[in-house]
């Protein structure tokens, strides 16, 4: 069943997350991800808001978690680390 990878971010250092997304997209795509929303206009309707958000879609969770957990993209979210305030998830889809 193909996940979802949902990102909500806050860039507190514009010049270290540059370098986290640089990274990340190469390593997402490795692992089978695609990007169908990212960073673009959104409305914020209930909890806390993000002004970055950002939507992949993986062919399994399994393939968005070991994704997550690679060497590639654990590489990336260095730079993201202290760069930003994020939350993640990965859903499963209905299709």
């Amino acid at each position: 069943m193909p996940a979802l990878w949902i990102a909500h971010v806050s860039v507190t250092d514009e010049e270290a997350y540059g370098k986290y997304a640089k990274l990340a997209g190469p390593a997402i795509a490795k692992h089978g991800g695609a990007f169908i929303a990212r960073g673009g206009r959104y409305v914020q309707l209930e909890g806390k808001d993000r002004p970055r958000n950002v939507v992949a879609k993986f062919p399994s969770v399994e393939a968005a978690e070991t994704c997550y957990h690679s060497p590639e993209y654990q590489e990336a979210l260095s730079h993201a680390r202290g760069a930003s305030e994020r939350e993640l998830l990965i859903v499963e889809t209905s299709e």
